[in-house]
């Protein structure tokens, strides 16, 4: 194969070889610059970009875990299971499950419930001083939820 390249070559005229080695030498730039260069620097600047978001969600993360430090320990006026079930009740939720795991620990399950009511009643919920130790939401065939959770008394 070599052999037949050398006879090819030899057979064009200067000026077809030089155009030829011009040819090849742009071929070169223009594939290493497709496939290599502009891949590299797109995986940079998304790479820069998504490192951007996580500084911004980092900031917000730590600005919020300071205000949930500084916020005071309400205390409860009956015991936590009763007032869960009492604001679940009052949220709309009469199918949850509550259920005690000692005194300062409830497990919630509630089979059916749409989204938005449900974390705006575990964020009155935390506006209380009950914590959300776990939270499982599972997607329903319907556009509702299926909620677990571990609520505790205090933080």
């Amino acid at each position: 194969m070599k052999a037949q390249f050398l006879d090819w070559w030899r057979q064009r005229s200067v000026r077809e070889q030089r155009l030829l080695l011009v040819m090849f030498a742009l071929l070169a730039v223009t594939i290493l610059w497709l496939g290599l260069y502009r891949p590299i620097e797109d995986a940079r600047s998304r790479a820069r970009d998504r490192h951007q978001q996580a500084v911004v969600r980092l900031a917000e993360a730590r600005v919020a875990a300071a205000a949930f430090k500084r916020a005071p320990v309400l205390s409860l006026s009956a015991p936590l299971a009763s007032v869960v079930t009492r604001s679940a009740a009052d949220a709309g939720f009469a199918n949850a499950i509550v259920t005690s795991r000692g005194d300062r620990r409830v497990a919630v399950s509630i089979a059916s419930a749409r989204p938005a009511p449900v974390f705006a009643w575990i964020a009155a919920l935390e506006a209380r001083g009950i914590a959300v130790e776990q939270l499982s939401a599972r997607a329903n065939a319907d556009p509702t939820l299926a909620v677990d959770a571990t609520l505790a008394e205090g933080r």
